[in-house]
């Protein structure tokens, strides 16, 4: 017998054992070898990392996929690995050393550190991969790697050499986001913009003649960063600005510094926004060091690299000028220190002329939550444009493809207008760069020391000490290489010949720049091929009020939390059903207790099944019952096969679940075994309708079990393994069996009387319900003009409508009774008289009130989402949730005008 209810907990475990001892997910199965293959790569996670809500909905679409590939006959690798996460696990590891009160980083050495962070990695990274597993994720376990493995950091090293080599990869002197905290270059995704209630300074520079004399003219400047302008080499203005023309091509003196700076046309100044006039700080601002090379201003640099202000020894600071003793002695202050200091020094000069409250976003490092600085530094850069074409191209040519198809735009935007690419970071983990440097700066990149002391013995003649690059590469640059390093890349490994291109790409369009477009441009340009023939873009999930989670706010998910509440399988349903293309998911735990009431629902059907004698027949063909009733639950279940594998196949994973949903709940558990009840446990059954619609029922379950399974893959293995136990053979894991193949099966007479049925009996109950008609009352139902097929219909299920439509009686007529709710169904018209049930004029009266008020909400909230001011200012979340109310609103109005329409009739 089956267990009462059904424990996921208890399930999840075992079912997650048998598929391990199986080795169901393993790729390159031999009786595969000539099946078409397959295959996916994981994003890796960080090896830092915990399963967080994104993890969850990524992973969940991407075994949709491969457990449906694997059961349409596939040789699937779903290739799983995690990423060295350069300073979030350089972090991770210093917190450790310091809560634990053992030296630090410095203290240690670069040897010995790093010792420290792989006896870490060992220990306790990886945590992430178990909650994979817990969530279903059917990878190739066994094929599990690491963006710093051996054989990831040969790929890494030889990429790095080769497009040096080719004059892709160079150094040089440029802005970049850097972390005073950590001090180091981070990338734009490691920034986040927070909204900052600062102020807006206007400063007055004077101008002069050329000869350095003031003129008596001044041009004022606005800044949110007074302490930068020790490092301003021009004044900006608009080329069409009247009131700067006559003063383009003269100078100002800096105030404190006395630099004597120029006053440039450029179009970067917005005559509309402040005083029109822009101070050029290139060295500490990503607009304005564009600004500056456009105009030939050299950047100054001012601060180090813990951000505060450097001016002793710093000789660009001076440039021939002679600063104020007050400027000098801001030497080595901090930067915010430094400001109110400038401000001060600039007020008591009579140079301050305005002061304004300003709310801006200021950059701070996501993980250090300090303010970033755009800093002038010496790093590594690749030049991306020319890898950057080939990546357009192999879109436009449609060798990739994206879906949703809008990111192509976006995809083609960020590439058109790509910048180098900075991949060094002053960090200890991570791929040290394979740059080696003589005493005289001469530059040797190999892929060995070895190979840079043979470099510089060929250069010199003879041996000389060489010093290896500190830095190590943006973590990005091993993730380009993921889809085929992987794989065994540079090596030309069986694996990669079989497996890469890819299939599918799956990812947040949160990363579609910073490693989509990344391992396109690297997978091109190494491997001559796209990595991937398609890029499924997932949304962001939210909370159950469609606000962004964050921490801070105390709204976060935990996947696991609702694994153990719910089971693994109400999760991972609940984000394909929410899964619609191009909308962010609002997910609480009410929608994951709702779906696991789905898996309650279908294993108590599987039980009822079993408690009346429904068991497997090995011999059961669907195409040879002969009972109305069988035969149409087999035409939903083949018409839902197909909705459901065309669903996932064009990536609409929620039109996908809605379908699977549809057909077990409605159909399958409310339906057919409702239908099937008197024939299961009647009296005086003929005997072979009561054993075929029992293999029936038995069929359906293996059936729905293996349409369920890419979304609810443990109870449906479970309820393979449980159903069949009665076969005469043992039958292997679900995991590896077929797709449900019931294409051609259809039975038109069947689906045409059953639907018919189904539909009268929906429509009686709407019908009853929408008039208010009592819960308890029986009414009669009037055939209007019925052809002798829907009398005999009526005859042969009168027993089964009176008893689901709770019907007194079941007549027929020519024409309408009066006072008859009239119902349109499938051609045949039927009515309701429900005089003396329902008062019909109170009903009518009650009714329009109700769409008074539903046209009265839908006004009000049609008035805020027209109003440019509110929809400016409300939150995301606020404005999602007026729309929804008023679709909800909508739905409510045409329900009531429908049945206005029916008591009009009536």
């Amino acid at each position: 017998m089956m267990d009462k209810t059904f424990d996921p907990a208890a399930v999840e475990a075992r079912v997650s054992a048998a598929w391990e001892e199986g080795q169901a997910f393993r790729a390159g199965r031999p009786e595969r070898a000539g099946a078409e293959p397959f295959s996916i790569v994981i994003p890796p996670p960080n090896v830092t990392g915990s399963l967080h809500m994104g993890h969850a909905l990524n992973n969940t679409i991407q075994d949709i996929l491969v457990r449906f590939e694997r059961m349409r006959g596939k040789d699937v690798l779903w290739q799983p690995g995690t990423d060295h996460a350069g300073i979030a696990t350089q972090m991770v590891v210093e917190r450790k050393l310091m809560e634990t009160q053992q030296p630090g980083r410095r203290e240690l050495g670069r040897e010995e550190f790093l010792r420290r962070v792989w006896a870490w990695k060992e220990e306790s990274g990886g945590t992430i991969i178990g909650q994979l597993k817990r969530l279903g994720a059917s990878c190739d376990w066994s094929r599990e790697r690491f963006t710093m493995d051996e054989g990831l950091s040969r790929a890494v090293l030889k990429t790095f050499v080769d497009l040096h080599a080719q004059g892709l990869i160079y150094r040089d002197k440029r802005l970049v986001n850097w972390d005073p905290k950590f001090q180091t270059a981070i990338s734009d995704l490691e920034v986040q913009q927070i909204e900052v209630k600062g102020h807006l300074w206007h400063f007055d520079y004077p101008v002069v003649d050329e000869a350095g004399t003031p003129t008596g003219a001044i041009i004022t400047v606005a800044t949110t960063r007074p302490e930068t302008m020790l490092g301003d080499t021009a004044v900006a203005v608009h080329p069409d600005d009247e009131r700067y023309r006559d003063l383009v091509g003269q100078r100002v003196r800096l105030p404190l510094v006395n630099r004597l700076i120029p006053i440039v046309a450029d179009a970067y100044s917005d005559p509309e926004k402040g005083t029109g006039a822009v101070k050029i700080t290139p060295a500490h601002d990503f607009n304005d060091f564009e600004v500056g090379r456009r105009n030939d201003c050299r950047p100054i640099n001012v601060l180090d690299a813990e951000a505060r202000i450097q001016i002793a020894g710093n000789a660009d600071f001076l440039d021939g000028a002679e600063p104020e003793d007050a400027a000098l002695a801001l030497d080595g202050l901090d930067r915010f220190e430094a400001r109110k200091r400038v401000v001060a020094l600039m007020e008591e000069r009579g140079l301050l002329r305005l002061v304004e409250p300003n709310t801006h976003a200021v950059p701070h490092g996501d993980r250090s939550g300090v303010v970033i600085e755009p800093y002038l530094t010496d790093q590594w850069y690749v030049n991306v444009k020319p890898l950057a074409e080939r990546a357009l191209q192999a879109v436009r040519d449609g060798q990739t493809r994206f879906v949703p198809d809008n990111y192509e735009k976006i995809f083609f935007q960020w590439l058109e207008n790509i910048e180098p690419w900075c991949v060094s970071r002053q960090l200890w983990w991570g791929h040290q760069i394979p740059v080696w440097y003589d005493a005289e700066g001469g530059i040797f990149v190999a892929e060995s020391e070895a190979d840079a002391v043979a470099q510089a013995k060929a250069k010199h003649g003879r041996e000389v000490a060489l010093t290896r690059d500190p830095d190590v590469l943006d973590t990005w640059f091993s993730s380009a290489l993921w889809p085929f390093s992987t794989l065994g890349w540079p090596d030309k490994t069986p694996e990669l010949a079989r497996f890469y291109p890819t299939n599918t790409l799956v990812t947040g369009k949160d990363i579609i720049f910073f490693w989509v477009a990344r391992m396109m441009m690297m997978g091109l340009h190494l491997t001559d091929q796209a990595p991937f023939e398609t890029v499924y873009l997932h949304t962001l999930v939210r909370d159950e009020k469609g606000a962004k989670m964050s921490k801070s706010k105390g709204n976060v998910v935990d996947p696991v939390d609702l694994i153990d509440r719910f089971g693994a399988d109400a999760l991972r349903f609940t984000l394909a059903a929410l899964a619609a293309p191009g909308r962010d998911i609002k997910l609480g735990p009410q929608r994951v207790e709702g779906y696991r009431n789905f898996a309650t629902k279908l294993w108590n059907a599987a039980r009822f099944a079993e408690m009346n004698g429904c068991e497997l027949k090995a011999d059961f063909r669907p195409e040879t019952v002969r009972e109305t009733l069988n035969a149409w639950a087999l035409t939903e279940a083949a018409k839902a096969v197909a909705e459901v594998a065309q669903g996932i196949t064009v990536y609409r994973f929620n039109d996908a679940a809605a379908a699977a949903y549809r057909f077990v709940w409605n159909v399958f558990c409310d339906w057919y075994l409702e239908l099937a009840k008197p024939v299961l446990q009647g009296e005086g059954v003929d005997p072979a309708a009561r054993a075929e619609t029992q293999a029936t029922v038995a069929f359906l379950i293996d059936q729905i079990a293996k349409l369920l399974h890419p979304f609810m893959p443990f109870l449906t293995e479970e309820l393979w393994a449980i159903k069949g136990q009665v076969l005469p053979t043992p039958r292997g894991l679900l995991a590896l069996e077929s797709w449900p193949e019931l294409a051609a099966y259809t039975n038109k007479q069947a689906e045409e009387e059953i639907g018919w049925l189904v539909d009268l009996i929906s429509e009686v109950r709407s019908a009853r319900s929408e008039t208010n008609v009592p819960a308890g009352a029986q009414v009669p139902l009037v055939l209007v003009g019925a052809d002798e097929g829907v009398r005999a219909r009526v005859e042969r299920w009168s027993e089964t409508l009176t008893r689901l439509a709770r019907l007194s009686e079941i007549g027929f007529a020519d024409a309408a009774p009066k006072n008859a709710v009239q119902l349109l169904v499938r051609g045949s018209v039927a009515a309701l008289p429900l005089e003396g049930i329902v008062d019909l004029a109170a009903e009518v009266a009650r009714l329009k009130k109700e769409a008074g008020k539903a046209r009265a909400e839908i006004g009000k909230i049609d008035g805020k989402l027209g109003n440019a001011d509110f929809l400016a200012r409300a939150p995301e979340e606020v404005v999602d949730e007026q729309r929804e109310r008023r679709d909800a609103e909508a739905a409510r109005l045409i329900k009531i005008e429908e049945a206005l329409v029916r008591l009009s009739e009536a």
